[in-house]
């Protein structure tokens, strides 16, 4: 009987410190796992100039823009390196909520729905939205209602298609997953419009001839930009808004978008 016992209370130990050790690791949180790790890894979609986007830079392919530079800012501030992963839009939430990416800055509006699945920073930068046409069609598209029953172009799980439903008539939406396989659309005539954000829209045009950003401004009440971080992570919001606070007073964003609009032009 006493061997019984004793076997018994031996195996009650045991599970209890296999529990224990499951939950130390589960009490380990995203902030203390990414210092713990060293680096901090970003999603991003760098196909939205001047947010982020592809430049050769000494012979090598980077990922740059303003976007960017406030990601390398929260890393410095972290103590952390930065690691960039890019990929599409509609991608970016899912490998957030999956713990393949640590953070999402690409220039994402915190709507609603957004909101029921992570949690978001302050807002870090506020633009409004802007529709790019073929430069020849420029008399004949003046105000938001000659774009009635017209298709226009959105990037899949933006913003922007929310946007264009609820603000032009009897739309036609063609969504793709990047702006620059849009702005081809656009192009080839095969499809009206382009609705992206003005700063964004400004820096294809500059870079595409035959291409020009309309004086129509659409506007949303949801607006502005700011950082995606998987829910249950309050640290890591709190440390990015210290970033996002500093950057703002110092005038930092304002100089970095100038910077990045600037190596569009190099």
């Amino acid at each position: 009987m006493f061997k019984k016992g004793l076997l018994v209370f031996i195996s009650l130990v045991m599970v209890i410190s296999l529990f224990g050790c499951g939950s130390s690791e589960e009490d380990v949180s995203k902030l203390e796992k990414i210092k713990k790790d060293g680096k901090i890894v970003l999603g991003t979609s760098a196909d939205y100039p001047p947010y982020e986007f592809h430049k050769e830079i000494d012979g090598k392919d980077k990922i740059v823009g303003f976007d960017i530079e406030i990601a390398k800012k929260i890393a410095e501030d972290l103590g952390v390196e930065l690691e960039i992963k890019d990929m599409q839009f509609k991608g970016l939430l899912p490998a957030l909520k999956t713990d393949k990416v640590d953070f999402v800055i690409a220039g994402m509006t915190p709507d609603k729905e957004r909101a029921k699945e992570v949690d978001f920073s302050n807002i870090y930068y506020n633009a409004e939205h802007g529709l790019v046409i073929l430069e020849k069609n420029k008399d004949k598209y003046k105000s938001v209602e000659d774009f009635k029953g017209k298709t226009i172009g959105v990037q899949k799980g933006a913003i922007q298609e929310r946007i264009a439903k609820e603000q032009i008539a009897d739309v036609k939406l063609k969504s793709l997953g990047k702006v620059t396989d849009l702005m081809l659309q656009l192009k080839k005539g095969r499809i009206d419009g382009v609705l992206v954000e003005d700063v964004v829209g400004s820096a294809y045009v500059r870079n595409n001839e035959g291409l020009l950003l309309t004086d129509i401004v659409l506007k949303d009440d949801d607006g502005g930009s700011a950082i995606a971080i998987k829910k249950g992570n309050k640290e890591l919001v709190e440390k990015i808004n210290k970033t996002i606070k500093a950057l703002k007073e110092e005038k930092l964003i304002k100089e970095f978008a100038i910077k990045a609009n600037e190596m569009l032009q190099e």
